[in-house]
């Protein structure tokens, strides 16, 4: 096709967006990972190759790159995620148009989403948002359908605290009780100093990373953990108004 195209006059080809898209896309412009070469277009690798062949039959390319364009909602944009995890403390925050200061006052450092099929409260009552604990990585987020909503760390304690209730070993107690208190020390979403901004990055990690290993280690905590996320994922009014205030941190 290249030498063909050479031999027509064209100058250069022209490419729709290249990077990472969601799984799927059809026309690129969702993209889900800015730095990496959609593997399904072939990846670095067949990139590399294609420019070669430009090269070799003396043809330029045109990239079409719109740095705006991004795949929200799924679970597949890292950067996305880390927004809804953090809020304005995201390392993030500004690769995306949101307002975090808008005349309602009630959505200061939150993000305003036209997701759930239904009015809020009918999702929550219905049991659409569901409580999930990872256990590989020692996160918290709601689930509704395909899409992921991670938990702000700092209301991780309210989930522990629960399973501290229901844990009769003293060590795993003591090591349980420990991340709770230091999930709910980290620097708020409100952050803005660099040293916060750093600490919390840095310290919500390790302390997911612990949190993962205390549960692959001890069946109790694991068993507690998803007790405790089963109990806030019943029907029952307390359960919802618990699971309300997770989702309003």
């Amino acid at each position: 096709m290249l030498p063909y195209l050479a031999k027509l006059g064209v100058s250069h080809v022209y490419c729709s967006p290249i990077q990472r898209a969601r799984a799927g896309s059809m026309h690129g412009y969702d993209v889900v990972a800015h730095a990496q070469i959609n593997p399904e277009l072939g990846g670095e690798e067949g990139f590399a190759r294609f420019v070669g062949a430009l090269k070799a039959n003396g043809l330029g390319q045109l990239l079409d790159m719109v740095p705006n364009h991004m795949g929200v909602f799924g679970a597949d944009n890292a950067w996305w995620m880390d927004v809804l995890e953090n809020g304005p403390a995201s390392l993030f925050a500004q690769h995306f148009d949101i307002d975090w200061q808008p005349l309602n006052v009630e959505l200061t450092g939150k993000v305003l989403l036209p997701v759930l099929g239904v009015h809020y409260g009918e999702a929550l009552e219905n049991g659409e948002l569901m409580l999930r604990f990872e256990s590989e990585t020692g996160s918290f987020a709601i689930r509704y359908f395909d899409h992921r909503f991670p938990l702000a760390p700092e209301s991780y304690p309210v989930v522990l605290g629960r399973a501290l209730e229901r844990l009769g070993d003293v060590a795993a107690s003591g090591r349980l009780a420990s991340l709770a208190t230091a999930f709910g020390h980290l620097p708020g979403r409100g952050a803005s100093s660099p040293q916060e901004l750093a600490e919390r990055v840095r310290d919500k990690e390790l302390l997911k990373a612990r949190l993962a290993r205390l549960g692959q280690r001890q069946p109790s905590v694991a068993q507690a953990l998803m007790a405790s996320v089963a109990e806030l994922n019943l029907a029952s009014p307390e359960a919802r108004d618990a699971l309300h205030r997770l989702i309003e941190v």
